[in-house]
C-alpha cells in the first residue's frame, strides 16, 4: 500500500541535515504531517588486501560517546560520483589509495524517517601514499583479518550501519568464492 504525498515543506535546513514536514495520507485515509530527515548521500569503501584483511579505522563518535571500528566513509560532494567519493575518502582518511572501486551493495538505513542513501563499494588492494590528510577521523588505521570481523561485530566493536552492511556483504561474498 502506497502513502499519498500532498506536499512538503522544510522546517530546518543546513549543509549537513535538513528536516522537512511532509503532508501524507495513509491508505486507511488518515492524513498528517510526517517528519522527514533529508541527508546527503554516503559513500563507504571496504578495501580488502591479498591477505584477506580489510582496511579499518578506530574512531570515537561524540554523538554516542563510543569507540568502534569503521570502514572509510564520507559524504558524496556536489558533482562527485559515489564511487569517486569512496575512493577519495579512503585516501583522505587512511593514506591508502584503493585499487579499482567496484559497487558492492546499496542500502537505505532508516528509510521510514530519512532519505539517506549508502553507496558501498569494494576495492581489492591499495597502495600506501602516506599519512592521512584528514587528521580528525581516527586514532588508528589497521588492516583487520576478515576472519576476526564476525567476533568484532558480536562484541559491538563495529556498529556503524555503513560498516556493518559492507562488511557482512564482503564476508558473504568471500564465503561463496
Amino acid at each position: 500500500m502506497q502513502w499519498k504525498i500532498h506536499g512538503e515543506r522544510p522546517i530546518y535546513e543546513n549543509s549537513w541535515v535538513n528536516l522537512w514536514l511532509t503532508d501524507v495520507e495513509t491508505p486507511d485515509g488518515n492524513r498528517w504531517e510526517h517528519h522527514v530527515v533529508k541527508l546527503r548521500h554516503l559513500a563507504v569503501a571496504a578495501v580488502v588486501n591479498e591477505r584477506r584483511e580489510v582496511l579499518m579505522m578506530w574512531r570515537h563518535r561524540f554523538i554516542t560517546d563510543a569507540w568502534a571500528w569503521e570502514l572509510p566513509m564520507g559524504l558524496v560532494e556536489e558533482g562527485e560520483t559515489p564511487a569517486d567519493a569512496a575512493a577519495r575518502e579512503v585516501l583522505e582518511e587512511t593514506g591508502w589509495r584503493p585499487g579499482p572501486i567496484k559497487p558492492l551493495i546499496y542500502a537505505e538505513p532508516a528509510n521510514g524517517i530519512t532519505d539517506s542513501q549508502h553507496h558501498i563499494f569494494r576495492a581489492d588492494g591499495a597502495t600506501y601514499e602516506g599519512p592521512p590528510t584528514e587528521k580528525n577521523e581516527s586514532d588508528r588505521i589497521e588492516w583487520i583479518p576478515l576472519a576476526d570481523v564476525r567476533g568484532m561485530i558480536d562484541r559491538r566493536e563495529i556498529v556503524s550501519s555503513g560498516s556493518l552492511v559492507g562488511l557482512l556483504y564482503v564476508l558473504m561474498d568471500e564465503s561463496i568464492r
